[in-house]
């Protein structure tokens, strides 16, 4: 997951409370945590967070972050995370969390109210 993350574009990794947490423009949009025992992330969810609280390993993210439509999974040591869901709610995160522009680079297609700065015409000078 950290590597999938890593790859979206602006993408920056950073160390708060012990947890790793992967921001764009100095925005959180995956917590992660990890040892021998345990693998929990939290991503921001806006469309599908309800569903994902259907899963047995996903629970509101503490913090109040819930509220905002953060989920939380875990997966204890031996169990195995059902990547392409995980990739897909990253995918969301980062969508939802990610500048217009970062996330229009994903598709190629320009964000909306975009445009493109042209340079000034330059006036004739009298002498």
């Amino acid at each position: 997951m950290r590597e999938k993350a890593l790859d979206y574009p602006g993408v920056h990794e950073d160390f708060p409370w012990g947890e790793h947490a992967l921001k764009v423009k100095k925005k959180v949009f995956l917590f992660m945590r990890y040892d021998a025992s345990l693998l929990s992330l939290s991503v921001k969810l806006p469309t599908s967070n309800g569903m994902a609280l259907m899963f047995p390993f996903a629970t509101p993210t503490g913090y109040g972050l819930g509220k905002a439509g953060w989920v939380t999974a875990r997966f204890p040591q031996g169990s195995r995370p059902p990547l392409p869901l995980l990739e897909a709610w990253l995918d969301e995160s980062y969508r939802a969390i990610a500048p217009a522009k970062f996330v229009a680079a994903l598709s190629g297609v320009e964000p909306r109210g975009a445009s493109v700065r042209r340079p000034r015409a330059r006036r004739a000078v009298k002498r």
